[in-house]
């Protein structure tokens, strides 16, 4: 992001740095990652950046090339940010440092996954391996957000939206679907608590969440 601060260094990962470097920055490019956003969504999705900072940060992502404004079509017509087709490339990027910041023994076991954070997770630890044979599709009702995901060939696409004739609905909120796919609660329980509603194909629900293993954890000071 435009800034007077640089690492002044002709490597191309330290001018990276300078473009993308500065503290939520790379935040804010995971938060449009799923699609444009508005000002008050980002800061609902970024709730610990102040307004002032967020409103830097854009800038600065906007004079870097990375994000962009636009304005949704009529009748909403709210002012929106959204990523270039650059900025998008990041995405590779976030889902390597996930990749690699998960293996952490240091990372905080509490904190909260957001709604974004949890879906592009799923992007991050989905195990082709995991989803042999499997061939589904998907919504995901998480609040008043919806997502469609369709397994199929070893692959997950997944995105923000209404999914078409899916195989199964899941109804639910991110903490407890985080809770199924990453800290071992199992589906009966969640359905008897009413924290899940499930229609449709329960076993295809069941093996989703059996196809993002997280890996085992760094072993540092060795």
């Amino acid at each position: 992001m435009a800034t007077t601060r640089t690492y002044d260094d002709g490597c191309a990962a330290a001018h990276a740095l300078d473009l993308v470097g500065e503290r939520w920055a790379l935040l804010v490019v995971r938060e449009l990652l799923l699609g444009p956003k508005r000002f008050t969504d980002l800061r609902a999705g970024l709730p610990n950046a102040s307004p002032n900072v967020l409103a830097q940060r854009l800038r600065g992502l906007e004079a870097a090339g990375v994000v962009r404004r636009g304005k949704l079509p009529p009748p909403a017509a709210s002012k929106i940010y959204e990523l270039t087709e650059w900025g998008k490339d990041l995405e590779s990027v976030i889902i390597s440092l996930g990749r690699w910041g998960v293996r952490s023994p240091s990372k905080p076991p509490d904190a909260a996954l957001g709604v974004d954070s949890l879906i592009l997770s799923f992007r991050t630890m989905f195990d082709p391996e995991r989803a042999e044979g499997l061939g589904a599709s998907y919504e995901l009702r998480l609040g008043e957000e919806s997502f469609r995901a369709e397994v199929v060939g070893g692959r997950l696409e997944i995105e923000r939206g209404s999914a078409d004739a899916p195989d199964a609905v899941v109804e639910t909120d991110a903490g407890t679907l985080a809770a199924l796919v990453y800290d071992k609660l199992e589906l009966d329980d969640a359905l008897r608590s009413g924290g899940i509603e499930v229609e449709g194909d329960r076993e295809a629900v069941e093996r989703l969440f059996t196809l993002f293993p997280l890996p085992a954890p760094a072993s540092v000071g060795v």
